[in-house]
């Protein structure tokens, strides 16, 4: 799917990170690339993550059941006030995961997953805020979307053990979204969406924006896993002192550097967060090819035209280091690429769907790549196309 008018430039200008926008169906055209008894189906599998929220008028008590759900749980819940929330549905189903290719003027190691949603009328998720960049996209039916104003860590919640709902809500705009509508939310600001359609499909495209704690604290568990025991402070230039209960400004100043010596290695924490950002936001699914291949093998079938296409699950991205030499990040593991190795890594790295060049075809360090990310999943053949 592709938009048909969309000002890219305008948005990022105007919009990203700034206010909400509601977008009228801008696609070529749109229809439902999921249907909601699909949808129930991947709730009920083991490993697929599902949420199913009801909620009820009378006392306003909202209810969180996790997944996998049984197969009977949906012929209990009736006609009004329940959604199902199934998480990541763009590594099982291509067409979801196409939905992001027109937001691709993101940064790859920002896109997070595609959470589909589906609402019998009244059904949501309550007031709240993520702390992330959302594109909610309408699917079937219709939702009506209040906005409310900028929220923080110190907005007051309601008691809940599962959902951050907002104590205090105000709504100071209002839209319904009808099918390829898109609405934009912000990071901080206050949404509520609510199904007014007996049936409604929501496809929300979430971005990842690590937190500065984070950072810091899995950077340095990081470093930490790789420091020696006999790196310690030591001090041959020591002085009697006046008063021996003073830690001199001398010790701060060299034990202080002791660590920003390590924290501000730029090359060692690009590499890092290559690794860290491109890591499976599900690691411990293995997406293994069942059947191994050869570069033979693998040569063959790119030369007979099949496309190579990145496992929607996988996470592609690069670091320059000169014009010739990037580093390739897959799936948390990084790959130094200089020549036509770096070539292919670019190529890969941009487009979903892959077909080759003769020339990278023959080249055996590309091909060395593309069997070892083909082995561990990362890359897959449609033997079919």
């Amino acid at each position: 799917m592709q938009f048909t008018h969309f000002d890219t430039d305008a948005f990022l200008r105007d919009y990203w990170q700034k206010k909400p926008l509601l977008i009228k169906n801008p696609w070529e055209a749109w229809s439902d690339p999921l249907e909601p008894d699909d949808l129930a189906g991947l709730s009920c599998e083991d490993g697929v993550e599902s949420r199913l929220i009801t909620h009820t008028d009378m006392d306003g008590g909202w209810n969180v059941e996790n997944g996998p759900l049984p197969e009977d749980r949906f012929d209990q819940l009736g006609d009004e006030n329940w959604t199902l929330l199934v998480q990541a549905v763009d590594h099982y189903v291509p067409e979801v995961s196409a939905l992001i290719e027109p937001f691709r003027f993101i940064p790859n190691w920002r896109i997070d997953d595609v959470m589909v949603s589906f609402a019998a009328k009244g059904g949501g998720v309550g007031p709240h805020f993520d702390q992330y960049d959302v594109f909610l996209i309408q699917g079937t039916g219709q939702r009506r979307w209040q906005i409310g104003g900028a929220c923080d860590s110190d907005s007051a919640l309601l008691p809940h053990d599962d959902l951050r709902l907002l104590a205090n809500f105000e709504a100071s705009e209002e839209w319904i979204c009808e099918p390829g509508d898109i609405l934009y939310v912000p990071p901080g600001v206050a949404h509520e969406g609510t199904a007014v359609s007996e049936q409604c499909m929501t496809y929300s495209i979430g971005f990842r924006a690590p937190a500065r704690s984070e950072l810091i604290g899995y950077w340095a568990d990081d470093l930490i896993a790789d420091m020696k025991d006999d790196d310690r402070y030591t001090d041959p230039s020591l002085q009697a002192q006046n008063n021996p209960g003073e830690i001199r400004p001398e010790a701060i100043d060299a034990l202080h550097k002791m660590i920003l010596g390590k924290l501000a290695d730029r090359d060692a924490f690009a590499r890092w967060f290559g690794e860290y950002s491109s890591t499976p936001k599900y690691p411990d699914i293995d997406w293994r090819a069942q059947q191994s291949s050869g570069i033979d093998q693998l040569r063959a079938h790119l030369a007979s035209g099949h496309p190579l296409h990145r496992n929607p699950a996988s996470r592609f991205s690069f670091i320059r280091q000169s014009d010739k030499s990037i580093i390739l990040f897959v799936d948390g593991e990084s790959f130094p690429c200089t020549g036509h190795t770096a070539i292919f890594a670019e190529i890969l790295c941009g487009r979903g769907q892959i077909s080759l060049d003769p020339v990278l075809i023959e080249s055996n360090d590309v091909m060395a790549l593309i069997t070892r990310l083909y082995i561990q999943g990362s890359l897959i053949f449609d033997l079919q196309d």
